[in-house]
């Protein structure tokens, strides 16, 4: 048993007076422990704390039974037997009446109620007792909030885990909720009270019958919510969660329906739209639990409000998009939607509701006076807001049920076709009827052609609720299906009319839009439900396809049919309809697919693409049938280039592997499944390659704009296939690609032998020729490059030392592909192999020492002079040649290498920092020490310059996000928080080398990398960090800004400031250097080569006058007079941000007054 002294001290602290929250609370955790493990009875904490729970003193005696109520509180998982667990909760319940400890009871009977069977539970009669004493004691609305919300938990708890206890008290319960909850106003409390409401209503038998209006009185002055504190206080407690919580209430018994429906058909009156909205919601869901019975008697006052608030008034609004202009696009007001919800539910809920609406006198003169309409410009804006509302109204009456659909149609829908023109005709044979004379566009009123439409697509919505209850033999005997299978020939000819007429010119004519949704919805209907013949159904199918494939200068019309086939598509998919689908592919499919490879088709391949992958998408098996048609377009165009050097063939290509690339490879991987479109395409690309023993371009074609943006839609779709495959399929392509590579001329010319370890110096003079090789070794290296940078970390690869080498070599050449493998390379190679060695046997340490060898010319490992351990030995560099152009590449390959490392967390990218760092720091005005001696043979002043400036960009590759390699997307290796990482490693090194430096150039140099290297990391490691990089970030801004081709870099340091600005320890770092920010900002608000640097100056400027006032008051005049010279900028956008920022620091006279 644990020491009696050591809880005596907690209970007693726990009561003093001078005990602070936190000790109260440790002690409350500490004796808990005590009771949790054994350590400590109740039974002898109780008889301990005897003297605290009936002593005189009414402080210590309220501490006291406080601490034995959050005890048992922290104890409601540990067993006690009953007569622990009667006297406890008699104990409190007679407490409950000690007003002075009051809340220990509540806190002590709330611990006990909520108690499960299985570890000891409170009686039903003790659970009265504790009622009853709570109605004769409690006075809830004198106590404090706390107090009365642990009130309304006690008694939420009562209903909610002892109701037939609770219904024994009959009308005292009811008359003492409704004293404890009148009045309440806290939003905590009231959530509960408007629980209790519904709980209360739950009780059987129920004694809510005598006090419902009473209590209904109450809840009423609630309606509708409206928050009335300050903002800010009370946030975990929303509005919504109010209104929900009092809509509960107020539909918890039909026993509220007399007082609550009147109320809240008043509150539709209101002048508030909030107050409109609230009481639809109400209406809809109270209607749903009242039932038809008790809502029948209010059928005639709800119909006047729906029809007043959707038809008499509506509040809707005609769409200003240009698109949209031409059609019934009108956005529903919240008020309008939810009268719609009420008036769906009402017809739901009570099918005589319909006889109102059929029968009401407006809305039928209104349907009559549609037919003095002809065309849709001649209808006025107002009675468009009517017909959208009566569409919507009838819309909503037939989806309701087949029966009431039955009942709109019988009533409106031969009306309509007499509008319309249009009678029942007879069943063709063939399809010739679509090919008579077109119904003349003149006859079709406007009016009766919406609302047709509108009831035909309610049948539709119909049919697809009922597609899997509804017996197929019943359906067509369904009135409003065999009208509408009547009419169905002559609906489609009079849509098909629509299409074809001269009004279709227009692209935002509204025929056009009506011909297009009506035939697809239409052929929409589900399976064996549709009231289309399957002649009219393929007829309509042909219809909108000749749209597709004959002109796509009609831009509307097209693109209207292109989405009605995509939603047929779909609907097809949807339903399991293998006849239409059949009938879909051969008809439409089949003729899309067409498209794509054909030669004499005036629509641009660019929208063939867009139409095939749309109609493809709607279903795997169509999508199937796409890939072929694009493999076979692909195998034609590769032809043409390669075997005939038809170079205008070359932006065909490059579209079709976009398409495949950006659309149909991402479209695979999202459904999952099967890979083997992934896999066939790369196996089909190696292959062409394979066959094109010589392709057939000339070395300057090999630069040219449309070859390199062919070769790189290549590689982007290889890589995007390989990388969505699995480890097996990807051992499958790059053993093709391997045996490809491997019989090419590319290892005879690069110097490489079969079995070779060692980049021969031969090998390396050989390879400097290398931008004049052959088109195809090109294609082979970089193709073969971008199968590496996709492959898995565990996926195999055979002759792993060849291929390095032939990625070195390359890099050294300038083939930046290469590095890109060779940062991919060592990223996923495993750190060590086990086992025998083989050709797949490379671990990364031997891959880092074939690399470093390469480049340098001796082992990591080796102690060379003049290298300090700190990097690459830049003396021992293969500089044995004249041209600059290698010094580039090797630091553009360390630097992708370098990338590789740092992101798996590598130590060896230090070493590769390092060596970058020294290609930084050359600088021939300031001399050159004996290390770069060799360098400087070489390269002439400007050229140590470039190469510093490419060493400085280096880190930009290190520190940025690539999409081209080393991304999740092509399973690089990854450790978590590298960047953080990487930047709290190099920027001490960084800023020490700015301190001891004496160039003005290098310095410049330092300041570049160092921005790349800030801009590219999290700001939340650059916030920790914010005080010491203040001075440094402006004083590279003002190093940088001397170099108009370092706007890019300008700009992006002034994101990091802006972020650094606008966060809140930020701007406590920002207050020591607020003068220099507004100088150095000052002066970028009139940058002139980049507008994103005068836009986002500015703003930072905006950031700037939300600190502290004493330090940014002495700044106001500079920025006002900078500021109005900011007005005048020539781009609109920085003058909007300067008249923003005048505004800001024009306020700050206004807040030094205030304050």
């Amino acid at each position: 048993m644990a020491d009696s002294i050591q809880w005596i001290q907690h209970v007693e602290l726990y009561v003093s007076s001078s005990a602070t929250p936190s000790q109260q609370v440790a002690s409350v955790d500490a004796v808990a422990t005590l009771l949790k493990n054994d350590l400590l009875t109740l039974e002898a904490l109780v008889r301990e704390m005897e003297m605290y729970l009936t002593t005189t003193d009414s402080i210590i005696r309220c501490r006291g039974i406080l601490l034995l109520g959050e005890l048992l509180a922290q104890l409601t998982l540990k067993p006690l037997d009953s007569t622990s667990i009667h006297s406890l909760i008699g104990f409190f319940t007679e407490r409950l009446a000690d007003w002075k400890a009051l809340r220990g009871a509540i806190v002590g009977c709330l611990a006990l109620l909520r108690r499960k069977s299985d570890v000891g539970r409170v009686t039903d009669s003790e659970a009265k007792a504790v009622a009853q004493s709570y109605l004769q004691n409690l006075q809830v609305q004198s106590l404090g909030q706390h107090d009365r919300k642990l009130s309304f938990q006690l008694m939420e708890c009562l209903l909610d885990r002892y109701a037939g206890a609770m219904a024994d008290l009959g009308d005292n319960l009811v008359y003492g909720i409704c004293e404890a909850i009148d009045g309440e106003k806290d939003p905590q409390c009231l959530l509960l009270v408007f629980h209790i409401v519904e709980s209360l209503a739950q009780l059987s038998p129920g004694p809510l019958a005598n006090f419902a209006e009473d209590l209904f009185e109450i809840l009423g002055c609630y309606f509708p919510i409206h928050f009335t504190h300050p903002k800010g206080e009370d946030d975990d407690v929303k509005r919504e969660e109010l209104a929900r919580a009092l809509m509960l209430a107020f539909a918890s018994t039909p026993l509220f329906e007399p007082f609550s429906i009147p109320l809240l058909l008043e509150k539709l009156s209101s002048s508030l739209p909030s107050a409109k909205v609230e009481s639809f919601k109400y209406l809809s869901y109270c209607t749903a639990k009242y039932g038809p019975e008790r809502m029948a008697k209010h059928a005639e006052a709800l119909w006047a409000s729906l029809k007043d608030t959707t038809y008499l008034s509506p509040q809707s609004m005609l769409s200003m998009e240009p698109e949209s202009m031409s059609r019934m696009n009108f956005q529903e007001s919240d008020v309008m939607t939810e009268a719609f919800v009420l008036l769906q539910e009402v017809i739901r809920q009570y099918g005589e509701f319909i006889s109102l609406i059929i029968g009401d006198n407006d809305i039928n003169a209104f349907l009559i006076s549609l037919n003095q309409y002809k065309g849709f410009d001649d209808i006025p804006l107002q009675v468009k807001q009517k017909l959208h509302a009566v569409g919507h109204i009838l819309s909503a009456c037939a989806k309701a049920s087949a029966a009431m659909c039955n009942k709109v149609f019988e009533s409106f829908f031969p009306f309509l076709m007499d509008g319309l023109g249009l009678s029942v005709a007879q069943p063709s044979q063939n399809n010739s009827y679509l090919d008579e004379e077109c119904f003349s566009l003149a006859k079709f009123k406007f009016g009766p052609l919406y609302l047709c439409i509108e009831l035909i697509a309610a049948c539709k919505s119909l049919t697809l609720s009922l597609y899997n209850c509804t017996s197929i033999h019943d359906f067509p005997h369904q009135r409003w299906c065999s009208l509408l299978s009547s009419f169905s020939e002559s609906l489609v000819k009079a849509f098909v009319s629509m299409l074809r007429s001269n009004v279709a010119d227009n692209e935002q004519s509204a025929y056009v839009y009506c011909g297009v949704k009506g035939l697809q919805i239409l052929a929409t209907f589900p399976g064996s439900f549709t009231p289309v013949s399957k002649s009219v159904n393929d007829n309509i199918f042909l219809e909108l396809v000749s749209i597709i494939t004959s002109d796509s200068n009609k831009t509307f019309e097209w693109t209207s049919a292109l989405k009605a086939l995509v939603e047929i598509g779909f609907s097809i998919d949807k339903c399991l309809d293998s006849e239409k689908a059949a009938s879909f592919e051969s008809t439409v499919v089949e003729k899309i697919v067409s498209l794509i490879s054909s030669l004499d088709s005036a629509i641009p391949l660019s929208l063939r693409l867009q139409a095939a992958f749309e109609i493809g998408a709607t279903r795997k098996d169509f999508m199937l049938r796409v890939v072929r048609g694009l493999d076979e377009s692909i195998d034609t165009n590769f032809s043409a280039v390669f075997d005939h050097g038809n170079h205008k063939s070359d932006e065909l290509t490059i579209k079709l592997l976009d398409t495949y690339s950006q659309k149909v490879l991402p479209w695979f991987l999202e459904i999952g499944g099967s890979e083997e479109v992934q896999l066939n395409f790369a196996l089909r690309i190696w292959d062409k390659i394979e066959n094109f023993r010589a392709l057939n371009l000339s070395p300057p074609e090999f630069t040219s704009i449309s070859y390199q943006d062919l070769l790189g839609a290549t590689m982007t779709a290889m890589k995007k296939a390989v990388a969505s495959c699995s480890e097996e399929s990807q051992e499958i392509i790059i053993n093709k690609a391997s045996g490809v590579l491997f019989s090419s001329t590319v290892f005879g010319s690069m110097g490489f032998k079969s079995g070779s370890s060692i980049l021969k110096e031969e090998g390396l003079q050989q390879t400097q020729n290398y931008g004049n090789s052959s088109g195809r070794d090109e294609w082979l290296t970089s193709l073969f490059a971008s199968v590496v940078v996709a492959l898995r970390p565990q996926t195999g690869i055979s002759n792993r030392k060849m291929i390095l080498q032939l990625f070195i070599t390359s890099l050294l050449n300038g083939h930046v592909p290469s590095a890109h493998a060779l940062g991919s390379l060592v990223n996923k190679l495993p750190l060590e192999t086990k086992g025998i060695k083989s050709s797949r046997s490379l671990s990364l340490n031997e891959a880092l020492d074939m690399i470093f060898h390469s480049f340098v010319g001796t082992c990591r490992d080796d102690s060379t002079s003049g290298n300090d351990g700190s990097g690459v030995n830049i003396n021992s560099l293969r500089l044995n040649t004249s041209r600059i152009q290698l010094e580039f590449n090797t630091v553009i390959g360390l630097a992708w290498i370098g990338k590789g490392l740092l992101m798996r967390g590598h130590e060896k990218v230090k070493d590769i920092t390092m060596t970058l760092l020294s290609f930084l720091t050359l600088d021939c005005e300031a001399g050159v020490s004996k290390q770069f001696q060799n360098l400087a043979e070489v390269l002439d002043e400007e050229g140590v310059h470039q190469l510093m400036k490419c060493a400085g960009d280096a880190f930009h590759i290190i520190m940025s996000d690539s999409g081209e390699c080393l991304n999740r997307m092509y399973h690089a290796t990854v450790r978590p928080l590298y960047k953080q990482r990487f930047f709290s490693t190099i920027m001490p090194i960084l800023l020490s080398l700015v301190v001891k430096s004496e160039s003005s150039f290098v310095r410049s140099m330092l300041y570049r990398a160092f921005a790349h290297v800030v801009s590219d990391t999290p700001l939340t490691a650059i916030l920790g960090e914010a005080k010491k990089l203040f001075p440094i970030l402006l004083e590279c801004l003002s190093t940088l800004s001397k170099d108009v081709s370092d706007k890019g870099i300008i700009y992006s340091v002034l994101l990091v400031i802006s972020g650094i600005l606008l966060d809140k320890n930020g701007q406590e770092a920002a207050v020591e250097n607020a003068s220099s920010i507004v100088n150095q900002l000052i002066e970028l608000t009139a940058y002139p080569h980049m507008m994103a640097v005068r836009e986002t100056a500015i703003q930072c400027l905006v950031a700037v006058s939300e600190l502290p006032h004493a330090r940014v008051y002495p700044l106001r005049t500079k920025v006002l007079r900078t500021i109005s010279k900011a007005l005048d900028d020539p781009k609109r956008i920085v003058r909007q941000e300067a008249v923003r920022c005048r505004q800001a620091w024009a306020s700050i006279a206004s807040r030094s007054i205030h304050f």
